[in-house]
């Protein structure tokens, strides 16, 4: 696991190796353990090592055994071993035990068509010596980031925005676009990101830079909902046969590997065959604590982490160390953000640094692949309740959905009809399971200015952008399978894995493996029939079943509780710093609408009743300022790195070294 960063410069003029330090250095807290610098004539890439895999031998970048391919990569390749002997077998000769060399070795061997052997969470680059030729390429899920900006002819990518903020052509100024796509969906897609000039390569995606330019950007695997028929009970099997040996894969480390653990099916799924495979007592397990009780899942977490035996760390937090937390994670979501929720996982992330681990399996994917949230089950109610619009008694099974909303029934039920009603006939609309949600959320994009918004509206409709990029395959999956394709191309690949996942480990720097994205597990779940991953309204029906051996009923039945944390409370509590919120300070940004973030502010302060909306509204307006502050007014810059490690060519060189020295 690592940050990396490169160029491909489009002048007559070698590679910057102190520009490449200089963006290695803000990926510093991704991988503290190493810089290796790889240059030749206008290409040049850096790596921040964390070592996880071959300490002693495992630095980057590696090549194959002719250094004709050189690899560097944030990410691990999780069935290296079964590939390199496999390669072995072919009559690859290996110089290290690492799985990047592994990569660089496929590579050679197979071509582009080793992406499909991989099985792993990755971002690589590849350089080809003889070719003159890059290959950027990003794993399944897009788990590991990769970002690419044009700056004055130079063609650069690095793991974090940040990184590509250090090019002295870049534009340090927020995108109206993907600000505005991120007060709608919680992310952006990967067309735009938050600042101007810097795009994502989308996930499965692979593109090739070289003397003319970037090639176009190449789908390379693609997640298909296309069901077959199959005993029930034999693919049962196969999902906890599955599911035990991604987790067995994902224990390959030459360190500790935790686990984390909220007390839910998922993670606890998890951790029980993890620690079925460590030996009891030997597992570590982190989870999260809440002062405020309508939060918390203590006691879940403590009857399971009984019944496993593993060795239970508990982080509480309360609405004051939240707020310390919040703009430290804003600044590394590298996006605005419409919860708290990413803040208590950073300082999670940091509980498992002090315990002296660097990597933690995580849950994160059963809800999306298994079809365990509500907006699937609600999709299936108003799919219902479309063909016989005039039935009264259909939306009561709303009810049913949103136990937590009223205590009243007659008033909640009331109160769901109309709000499932909007555009209820609409089936055939491509997005229609996430509708609903994206013209709920959109509602705080009144907190924007009306400079911003007009300049968004050039760059197109988010829910425009999203029905053209979706695969001519998508329209013959079910309505299921179309919901829970939507969910992850936007909520789970962009604010789940990132902005709650990768950033929050990463600036302690800690890996998170994900075992429920293993593609043999995924491609699976993703062929059941629909009615093993919601069986009536019950979600992650199969899931359940298969782990029926390994977790007690009590935990297999608890229904979905949603991650949270406390908004209000945490601007408006103790100790709160709101001043960024200020008539002045919104202002002089020019980001927000004044009126209106006066008029939330003192909705808020008053003390009078607020929506959730109202909350995202304003988790939205703080990150969205802390993100102008800290990385576009007063951006606190990392100083450049020296490298532990320097390829020139084909040629391994001393740092210090006159030759390096020279370039």
């Amino acid at each position: 696991m690592c940050g990396i960063t490169g160029i491909y410069g489009r002048r007559d003029r070698p590679a910057d190796r102190r520009l490449l330090l200089t963006m290695a250095g803000e990926l510093w807290h991704r991988g503290p353990d190493g810089v290796g610098v790889y240059l030749d004539g206008r290409f040049g890439m850096a790596n921040t090592r964390l070592a996880i895999v071959d300490l002693e031998g495992g630095d980057q970048p590696l090549s194959d055994e002719r250094a004709r391919y050189w690899v560097m990569q944030n990410g691990e390749i999780y069935n290296y071993v079964e590939l390199r002997t496999e390669l072995e077998g072919l009559g690859r000769r290996f110089a290290t035990t690492s799985d990047t060399e592994v990569i660089a070795q496929a590579y050679a061997q197979w071509g582009i068509g080793c992406l499909e052997r991989l099985n792993g969470d990755f971002a690589i680059a590849i350089w080809d010596r003889q070719t003159g030729e890059a290959l950027l390429a990003r794993d399944r899920f897009g788990v590991r980031p990769l970002f690419l900006a044009e700056y004055d002819g130079d063609i650069c990518f690095a793991s974090e925005a940040k990184a590509l903020l250090r090019h002295p052509a870049s534009r340090r100024e927020l995108d109206p676009v993907g600000i505005a796509d991120t007060f709608v969906a919680w992310t952006t897609l990967p067309d735009r990101s938050a600042f101007v000039g810097i795009r994502e390569l989308p996930p499965a995606h692979y593109v090739v830079l070289g003397p003319d330019g970037a090639g176009p950007e190449t789908r390379w695997w693609d997640i298909d909902f296309s069901p077959v028929a199959g005993d029930e009970d034999e693919l049962v099997d196969e999902v906890e046969e599955l599911l035990t040996d991604a987790i067995r894969i994902r224990l390959r480390a030459d360190v500790e590997v935790g686990a984390y653990l909220s007390g839910g099916l998922d993670s606890s799924a998890i951790a029980a065959i993890a620690a079925q495979q460590v030996g009891r007592g030997r597992l570590s397990a982190f989870g999260l604590g809440f002062s405020d009780e309508r939060y918390d899942e203590s006691s879940s977490q403590d009857a399971i982490a009984g019944e496993l035996g593993v060795v239970f760390h508990r982080t509480v937090v309360d609405s004051a160390a939240i707020a310390a937390a919040f703009p430290r994670a804003v600044e590394l979501a590298e996006k605005p953000m419409l919860r708290t929720a990413p803040a208590p996982l950073l300082r999670l992330a940091g509980a498992v640094q002090e315990a002296g681990l660097k990597v933690v399996l995580t849950g994160e994917a059963a809800d999306e692949l298994f079809a365990g949230y509500d907006i699937f089950r609600e999709d299936k109610v108003r799919r219902f309740w479309a063909r016989d619009p005039s039935s009264t008694l259909r939306p009561l099974l709303f009810r049913r959905l949103n136990r937590w909303l009223a205590t009243d029934p007659a008033q909640a039920g009331e109160f769901l009809a109309r709000f499932y009603a909007k555009d209820l006939e609409a089936v055939d609309d491509p997005l229609y399971s996430h509708r609903l949600r994206f013209d709920n959320t959109a509602r705080c994009l009144r907190m924007l200015s009306p400079e911003l918004l007009q300049r968004a509206e050039s760059g197109g409709q988010l829910a425009d952008r999203l029905r053209a990029a979706l695969p001519p395959h998508f329209a013959g999956f079910s309505p299921l399978a179309k919901a829970q394709y939507v969910e992850i191309a936007t909520f789970f690949q962009g604010y789940l894995l990132h902005t709650q996942g990768d950033r929050m480990l990463m600036a302690h720097s800690i890996e998170g493996r994900f075992p429920y994205v293993d593609y043999r597990l995924a491609e699976l779940a993703a062929r059941l029939p629909d009615s093993l991953r919601l069986r009536g309204l019950q979600e992650k029906y199969a899931l359940r079943k298969a782990v029926a051996r390994v977790l007690p009923e009590s935990i297999r039945s608890r229904p979905k509780i949603p991650y949270r944390a406390p908004i209000r409370d945490v601007f408006f509590g103790p100790g709160s710093d709101r001043s960024l919120l200020e008539p002045g300070p919104v202002h002089e940004a020019g980001l927000l609408n004044e009126n209106g973030v006066a008029r939330l502010v003192a909705k808020f302060a008053d003390g009078r009743p607020v929506s959730e909306t109202d909350e995202m509204a304003l988790a939205g307006s703080m990150s969205l300022m802390i993100l102008h502050e800290r990385l576009v007014a007063k951006p606190r810059l990392a100083p450049a790195l020296e490298p532990s490690r320097l390829v020139v060519g084909d040629r391994v060189v001393s740092p210090v070294d006159p030759v390096a020295e020279a370039v």
